[in-house]
């Protein structure tokens, strides 16, 4: 079992350089299937689900080059099987992106049933509505997902609800599809568009993507051919300002498109820190205890809930009582009892959490239980006086890619052991 060491109180400083986007990179990767052809992907996060989807894709028979760390040459053109292998997909969330890339490519696919962070409910009856309506027949038996189609139509689809997931596995699904698709009630996170660019490049036609109207006119072919370079990661970079507020630093964060984190930069000025805007790069430094703040995830541009655990540990140390409103996942405040232990007063119920602030946090082992839980309980051991043992590292692994050694450059005391 490994672990993160942490001592503390530290104040973080420097510079820190932003990695791809995770959650453009795992919808990528199973779109270069729609492609007949050759294509590169640079500023490929390198987190364990791209290589474990690289891996699926490998046992499909694609053939994958790494050309550097961050950086890799897929070849999809011989794809051997319609049979996604299950022990590896019903490891992560992302997985269902196959179902909508497989049904455009073969028209066919078996794949287990997603998993990944234990958020609580998260259902892809909207997935499924998407691929019925382009024609697809999908059903689901004994944890695993086939579906199957004879041909996909393009169809008018409504979203009941916003689902980035659904969004783009049906914007998937249509680039290969007869006709015109128009999704209605898209979601409108940077990570679409990052998709619907990509596919773009490799000869797709969708207009809209960051809108709540998408429109994909299908295409006969995906030729491939080109380079693709993945937008850079918002929620690593809002995770490295927020660790700026908590332990009192100062940090460059390089590499982000600033734009994409204007609901956190709001939030940061409303309890106190500073927030300069250089477009592709932001520098966040504070040195007193951050004001109460009242914060409610959204879908974007709202503040994100993949921020909403890193938010908890400023507010833990705020000046008042502040209040979270989570919208998007009932099981999000999991964290909140880790960093109880850790000398925190915080009141959780339901969708719900209230923050009496503290004077300062102690150093305690805690248990991170899912990817933005640890990445929080992270910035607090830092923050923190004392040391702070965190275990479960492989959520973490998930989606940060070398987070101990990022940490450690701008100051932290952070060593990764085993026991």
């Amino acid at each position: 079992m490994e672990k993160l060491v942490i001592s503390g109180p530290t104040p973080l400083k420097g510079e820190v350089e932003i990695s791809g986007a995770k959650n453009a990179a795992v919808a990528i990767l199973p779109a270069t299937l729609l492609i007949n052809g050759v294509c590169t992907i640079n500023n490929i996060p390198n987190i364990s689900d791209v290589r474990l989807l690289c891996t699926i894709l490998e046992k499909m028979g694609a053939k994958i080059v790494w050309n550097t760390p961050n950086e890799i040459t897929i070849d999809t053109r011989h794809i051997n099987t319609t049979q996604a292998p299950l022990d590896l997909t019903s490891k992560f969330r992302a997985s269902y992106y196959l179902i909508g890339a497989m049904l455009g490519r073969k028209g066919e696919i078996e794949v287990g049933m997603p998993g990944g962070c234990k958020l609580g409910a998260r259902p892809i009856d909207q997935h499924i509505k998407g691929f019925e309506l382009l024609g697809a027949n999908v059903r689901t038996e004994n944890g695993t997902i086939y579906a199957k189609a004879n041909g996909l139509n393009g169809a008018p689809i409504y979203m009941d609800i916003v689902s980035v997931g659904a969004t783009i596995n049906v914007m998937l699904a249509a680039v290969l599809a007869k006709g015109t698709t128009i999704i209605d009630n898209a979601a409108k996170e940077p990570h679409i568009v990052d998709v619907a660019n990509f596919l773009n490049t490799m000869g797709a036609d969708i207009r809209g993507a960051g809108t709540d109207v998408i429109k994909i006119n299908g295409v006969s072919e995906l030729t491939g051919n080109k380079t693709y370079s993945v937008v850079p990661d918002q929620i690593e970079a809002g995770t490295f300002m927020l660790a700026a507020i908590a332990s009192k630093g100062d940090l460059l964060i390089k590499n982000c498109i600033t734009k994409h984190l204007e609901s956190l930069t709001a939030k940061i000025v409303e309890i106190g820190g500073n927030v300069e805007d250089n477009g592709d790069s932001i520098r966040v430094w504070y040195s007193k205890r951050p004001n109460k703040a009242i914060i409610k995830t959204l879908p974007y541009p709202g503040f994100p809930t993949d921020l909403q655990p890193q938010m908890g540990v400023v507010l833990s140390t705020a000046n008042g009582t502040s209040i979270i409103n989570e919208s998007i996942w009932e099981s999000r405040f999991q964290y909140t009892e880790e960093l109880n232990k850790m000398g925190a007063h915080i009141t959780a119920q339901g969708k719900s959490a209230i923050f009496e602030g503290v004077d300062e946090l102690f150093g305690a082992p805690v248990y991170s239980s899912d990817l933005r839980a640890g990445a929080a309980l992270i910035i607090a051991g830092i923050a923190a006086t004392g040391k702070t043992e965190v275990y479960n590292l492989e959520h973490i692994d998930r989606g940060y890619e070398n987070i101990e050694n990022k940490f450690r450059k701008i100051g932290a005391n952070i060593e990764r052991v085993s026991e």
